[in-house]
């Protein structure tokens, strides 16, 4: 039993040493490697950073909407005894679109308009006693009371015949219908919907920063799928001065229908303000990070050595990153073959 004691104990120091023997030779092949990356030197090309302009272009999907959109309401209860709009139909803002059945109101006026003459007729001829000091000034009052009654009777009453005809708000098309001739309709019934797309306007929402950087008058271009390789111009219109639930700010542009090419309500458009920033500061070309814009990096040249630098970037336009921290003006900054580094290679510039 001691026997087989003293062999396991003898077996697992064997194990052990081996064991110990390979670790510390993965080691120092290990530190041999990193001794021979530290000792290789690099050829890396450098630039330097400097302040410049960069200019950002804020490009974002919004949808069109025509100058007006309006539903098109009766102001009188009946039957429709006309109803000359159809989809898709201009109309001249003023032109009849529908009427409702008007004769009882008809009937309606011309009672008024008789019950007012005759209480002019009656003012008139008591005036006239009352000079002749025949009548008294109760009468006379009585009488005026009793055509202004008659009076605003009578403006009710043609009121009530002018609701009768449903006319177009605006200049624009039809572009919905509810009704047909014949049905019945309620006051405050919706006959219609039309639109004008003289001009249009198109709403986005911006960030905070955005809607500080930019002001009413300024010029954007707007290009749709329809018409590729085009553009067209439109002009911040409205700046909303309170953001929504998700705090952004409504914007809202306005821009010409082309006859040539023209534009419908309701389709996508993309928007790009134009130069949104434009101020100066510390740049690197974007091709000299290292890794994500979530996480930047950047070698930078110190004497013969690569030195591994984290940043913190702002705007980018697609060639020039805006540098907020991490750098200065001055500093030489690795472009090419930084891929091959690690902080601390050694390195040789090969170009400027």
């Amino acid at each position: 039993m001691k026997k087989i004691i003293v062999i396991v104990i003898v077996a697992g120091f064997f194990v052990a040493t081996i064991l110990t023997l390979r670790n510390n030779k993965a080691l120092a092949e290990k530190a041999i490697i990193v001794e021979d990356i530290t000792a290789k030197v690099i050829p890396v090309s450098t630039a330097i950073v400097e302040r410049r302009d960069i200019e950002q272009n804020l490009s974002l999907i919004g949808t069109i909407l025509p100058k007006s959109d309006i539903n098109i309401v009766s102001e009188a209860a009946g039957r429709l005894v006309a109803l000359n709009a159809n989809v898709g139909d201009y109309k001249s803002a003023g032109s009849v679109i529908a009427e409702v059945d008007s004769e009882l109101r008809k009937a309606t006026l011309l009672n008024a308009q008789a019950m007012y003459e005759k209480a002019q007729a009656d003012a008139d001829r008591i005036e006239l006693l009352y000079k002749e000091n025949a009548a008294t000034l109760v009468q006379l009052e009585q009488v005026k009371y009793t055509l202004q009654a008659a009076q605003a009777q009578l403006i009710i009453a043609k009121r009530q015949v002018k609701d009768t005809k449903i006319i177009a708000p605006i200049n624009g098309v039809i572009s919905m219908k509810m009704v047909d001739k014949g049905a019945t309709i309620g006051m405050n019934a919706v006959i219609a919907n039309i639109i004008d797309i003289s001009s249009l306007k198109v709403k986005v929402n911006v960030s905070e920063r955005d809607a500080f950087a930019l002001k009413n008058g300024d010029k954007v271009n707007i290009s749709t799928d329809v018409y590729p390789g085009k553009t067209f111009t439109g002009t911040v219109a409205y700046i909303s001065s309170k953001a929504d639930e998700a705090h952004t700010y409504p914007v809202e542009i306005t821009l010409a229908n082309s006859s040539v090419s023209p534009l419908k309500a309701g389709m996508f458009a993309r928007i790009t303000f134009s130069t949104i920033y434009k101020h100066q500061t510390l740049t690197i070309p974007r091709n000299a990070l290292l890794g994500s814009i979530k996480d930047p990096k950047v070698f930078i040249a110190k004497g013969n050595k690569a030195e591994l630098r984290k940043l913190i970037i702002g705007a980018e336009n697609g060639y020039d990153i805006e540098i907020l921290g991490g750098l200065q003006a001055g500093d030489i900054i690795i472009v090419d073959g930084q891929n091959n580094l690690k902080d601390g290679t050694k390195i040789s510039v090969v170009n400027h």
